[in-house]
């Protein structure tokens, strides 16, 4: 049997551990830049507000109904999601962290499963003050529908079972397919012209035809809905075989200069995570761009690979290279909205090959960035950096309506005071 544990309303949930005046009011988050909304409390939701709806069109609705507004805190939200997984690691023995705020959780060897979840979903909201749901089903899949019960149903009181073939045919039957997680929208549209409505309808397809239209992972898919489960828990990070730091600016960059700050941050970043994970660049692709949403203004995209002709995690090579792939494609005149760092090829410490004329000293280089990755790594943050990185992206971004680091700087401490 599996688990699937989900924060509810996460974003806001961390904001609420900290504002408790907010509980029962609503409340919403916004994206990078204070563009558009990314999560919601329940309060919102009623109110009419959509997710990913942009901020300046809901301004109006947000004064009238007093809605308490939020730039996104990735900071606090980051660290909260760390207490989450840790209570939950020293709970279960496998767990895989599948995003920010959602883990499945390996529960087989359970022998009371129904108390057990309740207990894990009750100790996660009282040590964490986050309120969670919990989907316990014979595979990933399911357990992600009944999570989906769960949340939407207060009468599961944050656990939703399905461990009976009749829960499994009913939840089938009140899922559309369009909310079956990996079938995707080509997929669901196909189906649907075909009379597809439901998951359970899925099930009902004969399975060599499923394998026949959508591979072998359809046919997976499949056996999971059938209570087969395909999926197994992915307990160890995998490593990427890319990395890509991109973001949008809150403010247009007009000027090299800046340009090269937000370049040489996003490197410096990917360099960062490529020696997380012992691998090294090959080649890195730089890209800069305009809004394509400023129809007023002029356009321009543009992008160039830069090569190293040994591969590398030396956040000075890679800052270098970007720098170098940046100058060959800028243009004055531009007011530039975006831009991003992507290392487009990843070898192995073991597939390293040297370079016959390599004149850099890499044993000194390695301790260097070994020192580094220490430092900052005591202050859980890139407190060292290249001066070409300058004040980076953070001083780019729009993050009008932020709220303090309460966990994670000593400044922000919350202070309490109580009376006699």
């Amino acid at each position: 049997m599996y688990g699937l544990i989900d924060c509810n309303n996460f974003f806001v949930s961390c904001e609420r551990v900290f504002r408790p005046d907010l509980n029962g009011k609503p409340t919403v988050v916004l994206s990078n830049n204070d563009g558009c909304v990314i999560a919601r409390s329940n309060e919102a939701k009623a109110l009419g507000i959509r997710m990913g709806a942009p901020f300046y069109q809901i301004q109006e609705l947000i004064k009238r109904a007093h809605v308490n507004v939020f730039s996104s805190n990735q900071t606090l939200y980051g660290d909260m999601s760390r207490r989450v997984m840790s209570i939950l690691s020293q709970l279960v023995g496998d767990i895989e962290v599948y995003s920010i705020d959602e883990a499945f959780l390996n529960l087989t060897s359970i022998p009371d499963l129904e108390n057990f979840a309740r207990y894990v979903a009750e100790k996660v909201t009282h040590d964490t003050g986050i309120p969670v749901s919990m989907g316990v089903a014979p595979s990933k899949t399911l357990a992600k529908i009944a999570n989906h019960f769960a949340k939407k149903y207060k009468k599961y009181n944050q656990v939703c079972m399905i461990d009976t073939e009749e829960k499994r045919f009913k939840a089938l039957m009140l899922t559309p397919i369009e909310e079956v997680w990996g079938i995707g929208r080509r997929f669901s549209d196909k189906l649907k012209r075909q009379g597809i409505q439901t998951a359970y309808d899925f099930t009902r397809l004969d399975r060599h035809f499923v394998r026949k239209k959508m591979t072998v992972i359809g046919e997976q898919l499949w056996q999971e809905l059938q209570g087969l489960p395909c999926k197994t828990l992915e307990t160890e990070a995998q490593d990427k075989k890319q990395i890509c730091v991109s973001r949008s600016f809150g403010y247009p960059v007009t000027t090299l200069k800046g340009m090269s700050e937000a370049i040489a941050s996003h490197a410096g970043r990917c360099a960062k995570k490529l020696r997380q994970q012992n691998s090294y660049a090959a080649s890195l692709l730089v890209l800069i761009q305009t809004s394509r949403f400023r129809n007023d203004l002029p356009q321009y995209f543009c992008n160039a690979v830069k090569a190293f002709d040994t591969p590398t995690s030396d956040s000075m090579e890679i800052v270098g290279g970007a720098l170098e792939a940046l100058k060959s494609i800028y243009k004055d005149g531009y007011q530039y909205k975006r831009a991003g760092v992507i290392i487009t090829q990843i070898v192995p410490e073991t597939a390293v090959q040297g370079f016959l004329f390599d004149a850099k000293n890499r044993l000194k280089s390695a301790k260097l960035m070994a020192t580094i990755d220490q430092i900052n790594g005591i202050y859980q943050s890139r407190q060292v950096r290249l001066a070409v990185e300058g004040v980076g992206l953070q001083g780019k971004l729009r993050q009008e309506l932020l709220s303090p680091n309460y966990t994670t700087n000593f400044k922000d401490l919350l202070i309490v005071k109580c009376s006699k």
